[in-house]
């Protein structure tokens, strides 16, 4: 990856993306190729700003989010702006990740509580079932 530019090709073996969410993110002003006619043609700047989206999505910021983001690169603040806004906007992500999970918690608890409930149904209602034979 030590190259200028990258291939549409080169950037989906690259990432494990397909051209399609390639296509998709420079729709949405996310990555700026060089064209070349039909060809795009991805720079050092679009590799580093697909790891960030990557990352992002991941991280499961949204996509306005992630433009909003990458935006602030340019500035001239060395990435303090960029950086204290992703500090923010990841400290809240953690917040409600951390709710989700205590919520999902919660939820296999009971269920597990519930199927419990249930093998003890089943096994009563066997054993008077066979009880009555």
């Amino acid at each position: 990856m030590h190259k200028d530019v990258m291939t549409i090709r080169e950037m989906c073996d690259a990432f494990d993306v397909t051209p399609r969410t390639l296509r998709f993110y420079e729709a949405k002003e996310l990555l700026f190729p060089i064209r070349e006619g039909q060809k795009r043609l991805f720079t050092r700047r679009d590799r580093a700003r697909l790891k960030l989206i990557l990352r992002g999505k991941r991280f499961g910021f949204s996509l306005e989010d992630i433009r909003q983001l990458l935006e602030l690169y340019d500035m001239g603040d060395q990435q303090l702006t960029q950086l204290r806004r992703t500090y923010d906007l990841a400290r809240d992500r953690l917040a409600d990740m951390v709710q989700q999970r205590d919520e999902l918690d919660e939820a296999i608890t009971d269920l597990r509580n519930q199927l419990k409930w249930g093998e003890e149904m089943i096994a009563n209602l066997t054993s008077q079932t066979h009880a009555a034979e």
